[in-house]
């Protein structure tokens, strides 16, 4: 179950059915690791396998060549064999002829060279003559011939043991006449997902989920985790909240044919979580408790010899564990070392607090701006697996920080190649499902630009150009005094910087509200009643700005809407909220709530544009962005999400 509350230590265990568990000791990081290390030290078994199966496994022994390569002297060109003691003194002024099949045989590129030659001449560099061939150069000894185990001799070392084997190594292997390889046996891995609330998605109608049910996906991922580090994977059906069932799952696992048994959900503290419980029955749990973050209720256990991961529900969680816990260990058992990603030196683009005494590991988007590689964190959540999957590198905060600061460089692990990362053009601003679709036309271009965006709302955006953090903004920041939108705003956080504001879509706000609209809302003013709970957009975003400023007009407190101080970062996110039934209304673009299904109230028409600084203007990147922009393809996508204008889509105002 993907609980993840706060530690309690040194407290005795209980496995009662309705008590709460506690964590035995939180674990250092670095200490649960060596713990791990030196608990599971053993290396598996070989087996032997054809060569042309064995890309991707690594080598149980050293593997020596049986033939030499090549096993003869070859012809390297296509030309001549000769004897080179033949071609000395050849000259342009005193040319040399050689009778053919005496001095001079023709061959082709890997021919077995003639008895007693030991050149070859290529066919470009001779004059053919009626039974003979002419020179003008001499030829010096085993010139373009390849020698008996030029590239291979037999006997020689091709590769020592825990070489994991790659594409090419197939051919040296079996140049040298090995078609057969001992290797060490993949790890085999045992996936067990827990928690009543868990279905498996084979069985799920998508249109028909339960309140409470949670498609089982973390099995499967893991799964792909344990592929990608060389082992094989066996997923379990899913177990309910039952501790005796999922003890008897686990001394079954271990006494079979699985190296290594995953158990996920069940490890924090909640009452229903028996993970730790049943590693404790029926072995000996050595770490239940992590300071790190996301991952803190890890559990590791030694049942019978064997590794007994707990791996937490949360999904970003259960992958934090897997590659500080399980990864390691999967690596050992094949002899060698955990995959390391590179790392690189990023800026942060506002500061990023952590908690003392916890490793955090923050996921990022990365972009080059100018000369510096700058870092935006994603949603820290333990159960946004999508903060992984769009992610670019990960940095961690060391337990003894409280955080770190914008502007100073920090090593960043690297989750795509950084000539990915470079040609990223950074959007950091307000939010809007436009954006998306120029993500999506750029990739269609398949120049390899991508428009990586977080959504901050646009007085963030604003602050994040002033602060050299972004190519451009997306903003819609209407003001009070005189109508206008983005303008003043811009004058006021980028002085002295000239910009160019490019007009992406006029676009409806409005109340998103359930389908049918059973509460009757008509207008803002029905957001005073009693009976209507709000779902509000976080301050600095133009929706905000908007709503305040039509609350004024209207007269309206702040106050008096129930559910005001309650936000949210973007427009799907208001629209998931009143569709969840968390809210009755969300103030947000028609786009969003039509996109889900929702009734949507207009209650103004804006203005949203990309404000970009004019030192971008030429970037090859923001460049393509321009173009999408103007293409008929945008305007006709922005135009079938509903709720957008493209009449002005592309036009540009300069603001100096």
């Amino acid at each position: 179950m993907p609980h993840d509350p706060d530690p309690r230590t040194d407290a005795p265990p209980s496995c009662g059915p309705h008590s709460r568990n506690v964590y035995l000791r939180m674990t250092g990081l670095a200490e649960a690791r060596a713990l791990m290390e030196s608990r599971f030290p053993q290396r598996l078994p070989g087996e032997r396998v054809p060569v042309a199966m064995a890309v991707g496994r690594v080598l149980a022994e050293a593997v020596h060549a049986r033939v030499s390569a090549p096993s003869y002297p070859g012809a390297a060109m296509d030309g001549f064999a000769v004897r080179s003691a033949d071609t000395f003194g050849a000259s342009q002024a005193g040319p040399r002829d050689l009778a053919l099949q005496g001095g001079a045989h023709p061959v082709n590129t890997g021919e077995v060279m003639p008895e007693g030659c030991d050149a070859v001449i290529m066919i470009e560099h001779v004059q053919v003559l009626e039974g003979a061939i002419r020179i003008e150069a001499p030829i010096f000894p085993w010139q373009h011939v390849r020698r008996v185990g030029e590239d291979i001799v037999a006997t020689e070392m091709l590769f020592p043991r825990h070489h994991r084997i790659g594409p090419t190594c197939v051919g040296a292997l079996m140049a040298g006449g090995i078609f057969e390889v001992p290797v060490v046996r993949r790890p085999r891995v045992l996936i067990i997902p827990t928690g009543a609330e868990i279905v498996s998605p084979e069985n799920v109608d998508v249109n028909a989920l339960r309140p409470g049910t949670i498609i089982e996906f973390n099995g499967t991922m893991l799964g792909k985790l344990v592929e990608a580090s060389g082992g094989t994977y066996t997923l379990h059906a899913a177990i309910g909240d039952n501790l005796d069932h999922i003890c008897e799952t686990l001394l079954a696992a271990v006494r079979g044919p699985y190296d290594v048994v995953l158990v996920i959900g069940g490890s924090s503290a909640g009452s229903r979580d028996f993970t730790r419980a049943a590693a404790e029955r029926v072995g000996e749990v050595f770490v239940h408790g992590v300071t790190m973050m996301p991952g803190k209720p890890t559990v590791l256990a030694d049942v019978e010899g064997k590794p007994v991961v707990g791996v937490p529900g949360y999904p970003v969680s259960a992958i934090l564990c897997f590659e500080q816990f399980v990864a390691p260990a999967l690596a050992r058992m094949q002899g060698v070392s955990p995959a390391r990603r590179p790392v690189e030196w990023a800026h942060p683009t506002r500061k990023i607090a952590s908690k003392l005494g916890m490793d955090e590991f923050v996921r990022v988007r990365l972009g080059r701006v100018g000369d510096r590689l700058v870092a935006t964190p994603l949603p820290r959540g333990a159960g946004t697996v999508t903060s992984f999957s769009q992610a670019d590198g990960m940095l961690c905060i060391p337990a003894d920080l409280e955080g770190v600061h914008p502007h100073e460089p920090v090593r960043v692990e690297l989750l795509r190649p950084i000539e990915e990362i470079e040609q990223n053009v950074v959007a950091v601003g307000s939010h809007d499902l436009c954006l998306d679709v120029i993500a999506d036309l750029l990739r269609a271009r398949g120049s390899g630009v991508t428009l990586s965006s977080s959504h901050v709302g646009s007085l963030g955006g604003l602050r994040a150009l002033r602060d050299g953090a972004c190519h451009l903004a997306g903003a819609h920041l209407l003001d009070p005094t005189d109508g206008s939108y983005n303008v003043n705003f811009v004058r006021r956080y980028l002085p002295g910087v000239p910009v160019r504001l490019v007009h992406l879509v006029d676009r409806e706000q409005g109340l998103a509200v359930p389908r049918g609209n059973p509460l009757g809302l008509r207008a803002l003013a029905d957001l005073v009643r009693p009976d209507v709970r709000f779902v509000n957009r976080q301050a600095g975003s133009g929706t905000r700005v908007l709503l305040d400023h039509l609350l004024g007009e209207a007269g309206i407190a702040a106050t008096a809407i129930r559910g005001y101080p309650t936000e949210e970062y973007t427009h799907m996110a208001v629209a998931v909220a009143v569709l969840s039934g968390a809210a009755d209304a969300g103030l947000c673009i028609g786009a969003a709530a039509r996109a889900l299904g929702l009734d949507f109230v207009p209650v103004a028409t804006e203005r949203y544009e990309l404000v970009i600084p004019a030192a971008f203007l030429h970037h090859p990147g923001v460049q393509q962005v321009l173009d999408v922009i103007d293409s008929a393809a945008f305007h006709a996508r922005a135009r079938g999400l509903g709720g957008y204008d493209t009449a002005r889509t592309g036009q540009a105002r300069t603001v100096e």
